[in-house]
């Protein structure tokens, strides 16, 4: 079947399950790379996607001038050599970014100077951050959590700007954040600098047609090993192998890979139960909340006056604005609110969600923003099949659950998905190398059963 499709053959009554040797659970970047690598290797496999489209955490649309956005993950760092060697593979076209050196801080309709002292404070306050996140960490961090320690911060500007770097970074519920964690997640991303610029770092590149034209690549690549509206309840061990129950029948497997974000793995009944250190990771992560919108313009009409679209908003709810625009248009301005702000938007209908978060800008980019020819916009929380955005965060206490969450196989039950990867954790990037990782896992575990 194809990406498109929702439905796969069962077994007839009272006949046994359909058979695989792999079923991976989950369609996202990881899923599908572990999936296309095990089937090229000659091995028979099954993807099962709860939802009724593949991509996971990755979502293109096509606006009204025909363009693609990405309201999922879009960006490709300047080091993220697995995204961009499938983008050039499956014939992509990779842009930089069109961006500033420093953003735009607009507090109210006032910009606030780079070289203001509310400025060189936060500059002062993240240098510091990146120096503490190099060292070993006291136990206190464990349990002070980032709201906490904001809370210490000198002067209303810079708190703000740390919590809203904070809450674009990584969408966390600052008070559920520890100190720790979040050094920990400086030091897995690469640092401050990479971890919040353009050139150069994580927020380097995009592709003309979106994301989703990798998803949908390695999704047609299998065809009908595809599985959608297949949400699976059950995964049960036994001397014969795994069953694995989904929404729309049973399949039974030699091996399963499960790409599920940690916090959804208490949707799933494994019999046997997990062992309690790999359980314990659901009960002590939680996915992050973001709102992400792409207002459309027919062309990118603030480059005419010069004007930076790298934005932090500090009024609430706290916006971070990017041009996204492709080479040759038309225009786009990504928006995104992260953590409890993004969900102060979810009791608003559309048309005042949009005023609400286009409306700040109007005193930089004067009113032609308020004017879109496509609006498009996601509340990943909301997402019941992806739990929330972008990756999973570990509570306080939880330094058992930090990343790379621990993916040492359980069995015949295997692990992958962005959080699992060593390289570029949370991101796309990562997803890719947590797919490669545990299909070669899988495809050693296999050569080892196989009769000599």
């Amino acid at each position: 079947m194809s990406s498109k499709d929702s439905t796969r053959p069962q077994a007839a009554s009272g006949s046994a399950p359909p058979t695989t040797t792999v079923a991976v659970i989950g369609a996202g970047l990881a899923g599908l790379t572990a999936a296309r690598t095990l089937h090229r290797a000659g091995v028979d496999v099954l993807v099962l996607e709860a939802a009724d489209r593949s991509g996971g955490r990755a979502m293109s649309e096509t606006t009204a001038l025909g363009s693609r956005v990405d309201l999922g993950g879009q960006w490709i760092g300047h080091d993220h050599s697995r995204i961009a060697a499938l983008a050039a593979e499956l014939g992509a076209t990779q842009f930089r970014m069109h961006t500033s050196q420093r953003p735009t801080v607009l507090d109210g309709a006032r910009r606030v100077p780079l070289g203001a002292p509310p400025m060189l404070a936060t500059a002062g306050l993240l240098l510091g951050l990146e120096a503490l996140s190099h060292i070993r960490p006291p136990q206190r961090w464990d349990t002070t959590t980032v709201a906490d320690w904001l809370a210490k911060a000198p002067g209303r500007t810079p708190r703000r700007l740390l919590e809203l770097t904070a809450l674009t970074s990584w969408c966390a519920d600052l008070d559920r954040l520890s100190v720790r964690a979040m050094m920990t997640l400086i030091r897995l991303q690469g640092g401050l600098r990479n971890m919040l610029s353009t050139t150069g770092g994580a927020q380097e590149s995009l592709l003309v047609e979106g994301i989703g034209t990798l998803v949908d690549g390695l999704a047609d690549e299998l065809g009908d090993r595809v599985c959608l509206g297949h949400r699976v309840t059950s995964i049960a061990v036994g001397a014969a192998g795994v069953t694995v129950t989904t929404t729309a029948g049973a399949i039974n497997a030699t091996k399963v890979v499960v790409t599920v974000p940690p916090p959804l793995l208490n949707r799933i009944d494994f019999q046997p139960a997990l062992p309690p250190e790999r359980s314990a990771i659901a009960a002590r992560t939680y996915m992050g909340s973001v709102y992400k919108a792409i207002a459309v313009f027919p062309r990118p009409f603030w480059r005419d006056r010069s004007k930076n679209t790298e934005i932090i908003v500090l009024d609430a709810p706290g916006i971070a604005v990017f041009d996204t625009s492709p080479p040759d248009g038309p225009g786009h301005l990504c928006m995104l609110v992260g953590g409890p702000h993004a969900r102060t938007l979810d009791h608003l209908d559309p048309a005042t969600r949009r005023e609400t978060v286009l409306r700040p800008l109007v005193s930089w980019l004067g009113t032609a923003v308020l004017e879109p020819v496509s609006w498009h916009e996601k509340a990943w929380h909301l997402d019941e099949n992806a739990g929330g955005g972008y990756t999973a965060l570990p509570g306080p206490g939880g330094a058992d659950a930090d990343m790379p969450v621990q993916f040492t196989p359980v069995g015949d039950i295997h692990w992958a998905g962005t959080e699992t990867a060593v390289d570029h954790p949370g991101y796309l990037d990562g997803a890719i190398e947590s797919g490669n990782r545990v299909a070669h896992e899988i495809l050693g575990a296999l050569a080892q059963l196989s009769p000599r």
